[in-house]
């Protein structure tokens, strides 16, 4: 009766090597992958979260949509204060430029109301910094404002000739000789009428309402 061998039969050694060179690449591309996505520009599954726009959304991307409500993955420009330590990579983008102590808290820019002014100084133009504001819905004109023009004088004088030296109960007169340059009795008059309410006028540009979102999650925007 033949014998059989007790020796466990397995791979040979050439293939155990193989096997095993196989397993460390897959090991090792696993390792790579995040990696690998991020230098493609492609966000991870991680990175993306539930953004309902893509993987090409990056973190603090602001959008605009015509409903009333921020989508999936986004808040609305609302100046609403949000804790750091649930949003860090926010933060780290945002700070305390729109608002929060920075210590527990910061805030979203607030766009209720507003239009977006692009920061920096423009040829011939004003500078505007990075979260600042400004600007007002009515505008009440400042005397240094209004166009160069004059105003009647209200004043009742005589057309006569001028009979008196004193201005006591009397009016200036038209012409006069010497010290005779008043009249008994005032027989014409020019007045200015006051006109005006002093109040504030619209200063608003034709608009049109939607709604600001800035995106919570997403790939951490590369500087440039």
């Amino acid at each position: 009766m033949p014998l059989r061998s007790t020796t466990p039969v397995g791979p040979t050694q050439p293939a155990r090597r193989s096997l095993l060179k196989r397993l460390s690449g897959l090991v090792a591309g696993s390792f790579l992958a995040g990696p690998l996505q991020a230098l493609l520009g492609r966000a991870t599954p991680a990175a993306a979260g539930t953004l309902s726009g893509g993987d090409g959304v990056f973190v603090a991307e602001i959008i605009t949509v015509p409903f009333n409500f921020a989508p999936k993955g986004y808040a609305r420009c609302d100046g609403q204060l949000l804790p750091i330590f649930q949003n860090t990579a926010l933060f780290s983008l945002l700070g305390t430029t729109y608002g929060g102590d920075g210590k527990s808290t910061f805030a979203l820019p607030n766009l209720n109301g507003r239009v977006a002014v692009g920061a920096g100084q423009g040829q011939g133009l004003s500078l505007y910094d990075l979260g600042q504001t400004g600007g007002g819905e009515t505008v009440e004109l400042l005397g240094s404002e209004l166009p160069a023009h004059s105003h009647t004088l209200d004043l009742t004088y005589s057309t006569e000739l001028g009979t008196l030296a004193s201005p006591e109960n009397a009016y200036l007169a038209s012409n006069g000789s010497g010290r005779a340059q008043y009249e008994a009795t005032g027989t014409g008059s020019t007045a200015s009428v006051f006109t005006g309410q002093a109040q504030p006028h619209n200063n608003l540009q034709p608009y049109l309402t939607l709604t600001f979102c800035i995106a919570l999650q997403g790939i951490f925007p590369p500087r440039g």
